[in-house]
């Protein structure tokens, strides 16, 4: 211990910078997971001793404040943006990386501009979709238009990163595919996108994310009513709603926190799954 002390002392001495550049690298770890571990700590204390019965009723009242409405809306959201998104944003990827010409213009276009979205704050993409499905569309508000704009929303996250995917798989195993005679759409769909699955994943697990946290999209499209839809036409808050709506009325503070437990539940949850189905898929491949 002693010496490893003087050697760690000794090499600061030679190399200071490299020793600042350490100590600044393990202080900003140990804030970020100090971060982490108090918000998790402050939410869990202040929430799970709120958690009841009454909070999983399966209707909605002034009393009980079920979040059960907004739990099977939250699922629906993220449903339906996944239908829509997953294949067009997969498929793009695919076209950008294994069609299009090297270098092309139009190429760098569609990648600028996926960027571009993907900065846009999420309020912009509420009024769009307020403007186009809610008055134009002449949906009002409903969970298909708030599901619409968050397809709209996350589809350049999901297109970027199977891209990413796409571009990370090594040239060789293409050209062994070709080598063995298989054709272009064989060894894309049977060689690259199975071993691309695992990074497409992970922005699948991202697009989720965003979904389940998103509030002021919804707000302009979905609508804010606690009940169960009775199809894609009805309105209806999520779970991120319906605690920003808690909170902010100020009477149901402690239900508010036993939400936050609940949808950080669901959130750890879906990643854990999402984790689990990846590395499966990549030993799998």
């Amino acid at each position: 211990m002693g010496a490893r002390l003087k050697f760690s002392i000794e090499t600061a001495r030679r190399y200071p910078l490299s020793f600042v550049l350490k100590v600044l690298v393990v202080g900003s770890a140990l804030l970020t997971l100090g971060a982490l571990f108090f918000l998790l700590a402050y939410i869990i204390v202040n929430g799970v001793p709120h958690l009841k019965p009454s909070l999983f009723a399966w209707k909605y009242n002034t009393k009980n404040v079920s979040l059960v409405p907004a739990l099977l809306n939250t699922l629906i959201i993220v449903g339906i943006p996944l239908i829509v998104t997953v294949p067009l944003g997969v498929f793009s990827a695919i076209y950008l990386c294994e069609y299009a010409k090297k270098g092309s213009k139009v190429v760098e276009v569609v990648r600028i501009t996926a960027e571009t979205l993907s900065g846009i704050p999420s309020i912009v993409y509420g009024l769009f979709g307020l403007l186009f499905f809610v008055i134009y569309l002449r949906w009002g508000y409903s969970i298909l238009a708030g599901s619409m704009t968050l397809s709209i929303m996350i589809l350049p996250l999901i297109m970027r990163t199977a891209e990413e995917a796409l571009l990370s798989i090594p040239t060789s195993l293409r050209e062994a595919s070709f080598a063995l005679g298989a054709g272009k759409l064989r060894t894309v769909f049977r060689i690259v996108l199975p071993a691309a699955i695992p990074g497409i994943l992970s922005g699948v697990i991202l697009g989720i994310g965003r979904i389940v946290g998103e509030t002021a999209a919804l707000i302009y499209t979905a609508g804010t009513v606690p009940r169960i839809p009775g199809s894609v036409f009805s309105s209806g808050r999520t779970l991120a709603i319906h605690l920003y709506t808690l909170s902010s009325e100020g009477f149901h503070t402690n239900e508010a926190f036993a939400t936050a437990v609940v949808l950080l539940i669901i959130v750890l949850l879906i990643n854990a799954l999402s984790a689990g189905l990846a590395r499966r898929l990549g030993k799998g491949n």
